[in-house]
């Protein structure tokens, strides 16, 4: 029964740790930091009770290690959850310990003995600081790509204009709207209108068609959108900086500014071939959002053009948010008229979600195998450390130095240089990364054009990384270290 209950704890920890890390909820969080206290003190009970005689030392050894264990989740844990000024306070007190305190004071006398023979052996400390600024480096860029490419959609659109979608259509790719639903949907009560009383209401098309990329020559699928004669009023954001707008009945395009830098022949004055017909690039646009990765024309000539019975989106200007509702409501009760109404806004939002999931799981799980190595290389670069410094710790500790200032000493240790290079893999992903343009391909299957956004969460959330590696990394070293018996370690150098 005893040999049952010795695992109790750990399976405790287990589910501790993954409501922790798969938890969305802070409250989650909590209960996982409150699993692992409690597995960690079953753990100490079970250390101290008595054994027989023979497997007593292997039993505690195996309860030790296995108390280190859920004491380094709960401190991993405790690190996830804790928020920028709780680590200030928690630097704060450190900083407070190590002058005023006995213990500290030799901790840090024993950590200026470490750095400065840190020249001595840099070469295998630079391991440290490699591993750990590759994987912040790799962690940032990867979680920068998709908050920028969040970012783009979320700045597209606004919470006053309606797009409208054929009933349960998810995406404009799979929405038909008929010709005759149009004008009723410019009668109804919270649609804006212009000086002249026109309801400011664009009927819209979206084609996907074939460029070619500017970086390779390859083939790109992008969004070719033709819009109403209101079209440029009900997207107030979109404004011509090159050339003019497209006139309605001709075959003329305007490009946005991140189409013309992922396509080539994007130019003012070129010409395409699109839909087996010559188009003429007479302007560029920019909207600052996901509409920067489009082409723009009429409407009706795009519809003309491919043979379009219908549309396939209407956006609509309301009178603010509460003109929103309004026509929200007149839409879905007017039976004549099965469709769906939301904000551009939130369109764009639900339309991006799926991909920065994917990027955001993609990147957390390269940084964590990449991690796993990182911590192995800080484990074999400390214990080496210990060892080669063996002589010196046990004449430290000969002379008065106990367990606690050696272990923090080379917790410092590994700390700072955990710290060293979360700084260097940060600045690479800033330098390197924030505001690098790139395309993906988007829910409509065109590329969308967005930049990397390295944002100071998202250096944070680096830094943290790298101090967590330094954690688990410097702790079992360090704990050989103030474990190590005088004259074994004496006798090791």
């Amino acid at each position: 029964m005893k040999n049952k209950l010795k695992w109790v704890p750990g399976l405790i920890a287990l589910l501790g740790f993954a409501l922790l890390q798969f938890g969305t909820h802070r409250s989650l969080h909590l209960l996982g930091i409150a699993l692992l206290v409690t597995s960690a003190l079953g753990a100490w009970k079970l250390l101290r009770k008595p054994r027989p005689r023979q497997p007593r030392q292997r039993s505690r050894n195996w309860l030790w290690n296995l108390l280190t264990i859920l004491l380094l989740a709960i401190g991993l844990g405790a690190w996830i959850a804790l928020p920028w000024f709780g680590v200030a306070a928690v630097a704060v007190l450190i900083a407070l310990w190590l002058p005023l305190t006995r213990s500290g004071r030799l901790a840090l006398a024993a950590t200026r003995i470490g750095i400065s023979s840190l020249p001595q052996r840099w070469g295998a400390s630079s391991v440290i600081v490699v591993g750990i600024a590759g994987v912040v480096g790799v962690l940032v860029a990867m979680l920068a790509m998709g908050e920028g490419f969040q970012a783009t959609l979320n700045s597209t659109g606004d919470d006053t204009t309606a797009i409208v979608l054929r009933g349960g259509s998810q995406a404009e790719t799979n929405s038909v709207i008929t010709r005759d639903q149009v004008p009723l949907l410019g009668t109804l009560p919270g649609v804006a209108r212009d000086a002249q009383g026109r309801p400011l209401l664009s009927a819209e098309l979206s084609q996907v068609v074939n460029l070619v990329s500017r970086a390779d020559g390859t083939d790109v699928n992008a969004q070719f959108r033709g819009v109403g004669d209101m079209g440029w009023a009900v997207h107030d954001k979109v404004r011509i900086v090159k050339g003019r707008q497209f006139k309605p009945g001709l075959r003329e395009i305007v490009v946005g500014e991140g189409a013309q830098g992922q396509f080539r022949d994007m130019e003012v004055g070129k010409t395409l071939t699109l839909g087996n017909q010559t188009w003429t690039v007479v302007g560029v646009f920019a909207s600052g959002d996901a509409h920067d990765s489009e082409l723009w024309t009429d409407v009706q000539t795009l519809a003309t053009t491919y043979q379009r019975g219908a549309y396939q989106s209407i956006s609509v200007r309301t009178e603010g948010k509460p003109g929103f509702e309004q026509f929200k409501a007149a839409v879905a009760a007017d039976p004549r008229l099965k469709l769906d109404v939301e904000t551009t806004r939130a369109y764009y939002r639900k339309q991006g979600g799926g991909l920065n999931t994917l990027i955001s799981i993609l990147g957390t799980v390269i940084g964590a195998i990449m991690a796993i190595g990182a911590v192995f290389g800080a484990l074999n670069t400390m214990y080496a450390a210990v060892a080669t410094r063996a002589r010196e710790i046990a004449t430290m500790r000969a002379i008065g130095f106990r367990g606690l200032p050696v272990v923090t000493a080379v917790m410092l240790e590994t700390m700072l240089l955990a710290l060293v290079g979360g700084l260097l893999g940060c600045a690479v992903a800033w330098l390197v990364f924030n505001g690098y343009s790139v395309s993906t391909i988007g829910s409509n299957f065109s590329a969308v054009v967005f930049k990397f956004h390295v944002s100071p969460e998202l250096l944070w959330s680096g830094l943290k990384w790298a101090l967590g590696i330094g954690l688990v990394g410097g702790l079992f070293p360090a704990l050989r270290a103030a474990r190590l018996p005088i004259t074994t370690a004496l006798r090791e150098t």
